[in-house]
């Protein structure tokens, strides 16, 4: 026989864990915006500043914490943004097979119609012309 569904209302309420300050369990009253290792710990490593459900602050000292980082901001004590190098999207534009380098005109399929592609051709590299007969003659003596 198949067992009854369980719907949201049968579920036990879970209630999230509270989160504990780093202000209150260091016994810090008072956010310096010099102390930068302290405001460092509430910020991403974006240079975010973290909300309140992800430190645990009461909103009291997320405006003390929040006015410190803007203040050190302004001192450049702290960045207002990291750099960070992006990478490349996975869809390669332009590209050739080899995805590093542009394609070669060897890889460029011909036209359909058999007729010149509309590429300008190269000109064809020059070779070495042969001496005159003279000069090989009094080269060879």
């Amino acid at each position: 026989m198949a067992r009854p569904r369980r719907t949201k209302r049968d579920a036990p309420e879970r209630k999230p864990k509270k989160k504990i300050s780093i202000l209150d369990s260091e016994g810090i009253t008072w956010v310096d915006y010099k102390d930068v290792a302290l405001l460092r710990r509430f910020m991403s490593e974006r240079a975010k500043i973290r909300a309140r459900r992800v430190t645990g602050n009461d909103a009291q000292q997320q405006r003390a914490v929040a006015r410190a980082i803007r203040v050190a901001r302004e001192m450049a004590l702290l960045p207002y943004s990291v750099r960070q190098v992006t990478h490349r999207s996975k869809g390669k534009r332009d590209r050739g097979p080899d995805g590093d380098r542009p394609p070669r005109r060897e890889d460029i399929p011909p036209p359909p119609d058999g007729s010149a592609s509309a590429e300008p051709t190269e000109a064809p590299e020059p070779t070495e012309a042969p001496a005159p007969p003279a000069a090989e003659a009094e080269a060879t003596s």
